[in-house]
């Protein structure tokens, strides 16, 4: 998109001061992210164009987003600095819809750092400490939350998907696939009943972030300390345990997402327990029996039904998920699964760090 048109959209909200430059801003897979440069001592912001496709009820996502924030800003110390601030368009909006795109303003925190994975136990202790605090401070939210992407960790909503198609079989891979298949099915029943619990509530919802990889915390440049959690398109109402496994699913794989040599890829118990000590250093107070009992199985859960995500677009086609080669997706199951595996000869110590750390 050229400079011009950026322009006339930053115009759109009501931003402080004459804008100077627009440049791009990292790589989303998502949305397109852009930083708004202003003249003088006015401050800056980040502009990004929403991808509808993908958040199809964009004005529902920044009313979440909205509502968390201000919640957040009632209860810290700098609250334009622990948190986003959403700048709202001319008009009123909290965004702004142009040729069928809509765009969204935040202002840019300065003075601030952020890692693009966690390659230590310290740095994994610090992700924990940014979620857990993000839900701690939330832990006494209320107002309802839209539901921006249907069925997001919902086992039996992904079940119900995955059923319609192996039925529909549209490429003819199923035959190919007797024993992947096999190990969804062999997990069924468990992750079921892990989620009949949500279901019937024994194990709470509250609001999760959704999305809680190590970029997605901001770090105060001068101290280190963790400031705040970025990234809230994906904010909704699920199990805070949604959003500890799907950490553990990312910061303590030694291989990669989509590793073809299975032998690099095991979970590291001591990112594990770094990550648990620092969720829990924050979190503890605010959990129930039933959240400390399934936390380390919630790794398991999300891994599964990133196995499942996987191998179930294949399957289909590789239609959802971006491909780099032929059978890209196959490798994605076979090394999620591996991830899984470990997980599971590991579950015995995985509860035994939870239950070392909730008594810290």
């Amino acid at each position: 998109m050229n400079n011009e048109k950026l322009f006339a959209i930053a115009h759109l909200f009501d931003l402080e001061g004459v804008v100077a430059e627009i440049k791009p801003l990292g790589e989303g897979f998502i949305n397109d992210t852009f930083i708004v440069r202003t003249e003088g001592d006015a401050p800056n912001y980040i502009l990004q164009r929403k991808n509808h496709l993908i958040f199809p009820d964009v004005p529902a996502m920044m009313e979440n987003i909205l509502a968390v924030t201000e919640h957040i800003k009632r209860k810290v110390e700098d609250p334009m600095r622990e948190t986003l601030t959403v700048i709202r368009a001319k008009d009123g909006k909290l965004y702004a819809e142009v040729e069928g795109n809509f765009w969204a303003v935040c202002l840019f925190i300065e003075g601030t750092s952020s890692y693009d994975r966690a390659d230590s136990p310290k740095l994994a202790y610090q992700g924990g400490v940014g979620i857990g605090r993000f839900q701690a401070l939330l832990a006494d939210f209320t107002k309802p939350l839209s539901e921006t992407i249907k069925g997001f960790h919902n086992i039996r909503h992904r079940f119900a998907q995955w059923d319609a198609t192996i039925a529909a079989d549209p490429v003819g891979r199923v035959k190919e696939l007797e024993e992947e298949i096999s190990w969804i099915e062999s997990r069924r029943e468990q992750m079921l009943a892990f989620w009949s619990k949500v279901e019937d509530g024994t194990i709470p919802t509250h609001v999760t972030h959704n999305d809680t990889k190590i970029s997605n915390i901001l770090f105060d440049a001068a101290s280190g300390e963790v400031l705040c959690a970025i990234d809230l398109d994906t904010v909704m109402s699920s199990t805070s345990l949604n959003d500890f496994g799907d950490a553990i699913r990312s910061y303590t794989n030694t291989g990669a997402e989509d590793d073809k040599n299975l032998d690099n890829v095991e979970m590291d118990l001591e990112m594990f327990r770094a990550y648990t000590a620092g969720y829990l250093s924050q979190q503890r107070a605010t959990m129930v029996e039933s959240e400390f009992e399934y936390l380390a199985f919630s790794g398991l859960y999300i891994t599964f039904e990133q196995v499942l995500r996987f191998l179930m677009d294949y399957i289909d086609g590789d239609k959802y998920y971006k491909t780099a080669y032929e059978g890209h997706n196959l490798v994605r199951t076979h090394a999620q699964y591996k991830l899984l595996q470990s997980m599971e000869r590991q579950y015995e110590d995985m509860k035994a760090i939870v239950a070392e750390q909730r008594n810290k």
